[in-house]
């Protein structure tokens, strides 16, 4: 089985297509297979090959990137998808997560928040402007964490501090703080950067928390 990530990129801008084919083939995991100029050439391409992840532009011609990914979401439900737009409005953020779009990305982002976008998508993840979201916490059922309690530890990943978890949840800050004491607890671990190691430690889970977790670090 390879290990390459396979990816078909469409956007109607040659010279942008062009620069982010060039980017992104100087990483070695990740494989441009095709590359479409509008909605329509991509949804052929797809009918022939399916592959990791696509990353379309909404502006394009023929079919949009919005339509085409809801296309692409009914008629190839494995593939993920990531809009790739210099549109940062939050209704067509909102309308391509609707659509089926596992992540959004302005086009002005630099090199690292794409891999890492990628990336985070291929893993099983979603990435939109402020948000990384991920509803697969399989991983933390050993350690016994209720609903609560993962809700709680994803409020903190986004930088909540105790005041605006228990506001977001109404619940008393001597709540929260009871619940983050459970929490260390059953993780079986002392602070809150151990908190987050155990989190990046997990590489296949950790896109759960997503990026938000190394600025804790900090």
């Amino acid at each position: 089985m390879s290990s390459h990530v396979k990816i078909i990129i469409a956007d109607d801008h040659t010279l942008f297509l062009d620069g982010i084919c060039s980017l992104l083939q100087e990483e070695e995991n990740l494989l441009i297979t095709h590359t479409a100029a509008n909605g329509k050439e991509l949804l052929d391409l797809l009918s022939v090959e399916q592959p990791d992840i696509v990353l379309l532009d909404i502006n394009m011609p023929f079919i949009n990137g919005l339509e085409a990914t809801k296309h692409i979401r009914q008629l190839y439900p494995c593939t993920r998808i990531i809009i790739l737009s210099s549109y940062n409005e939050p209704h067509l953020i909102s309308q391509a997560r609707n659509n089926g779009a596992n992540g959004y990305l302005v086009k002005n982002c630099d090199k690292e928040e794409l891999i890492h976008t990628i990336r985070l998508v291929h893993a099983g993840g979603a990435s939109y402007p402020g948000k990384v979201i991920n509803s697969d916490t399989s991983f933390l059922k050993p350690y016994n964490l209720t609903k609560r309690e993962i809700e709680i530890i994803q409020l903190i990943s986004k930088q909540y501090t105790n005041q605006q978890i228990a506001d977001e949840l109404h619940l008393s800050i001597y709540t929260i703080e009871t619940h983050r004491k459970n929490i260390m607890q059953k993780l079986q671990l002392k602070t809150p950067a151990a908190l987050i190691r155990f989190i990046l430690t997990n590489p296949c889970h950790s896109v759960i928390f997503g990026f938000y977790c190394l600025v804790l670090l900090s």
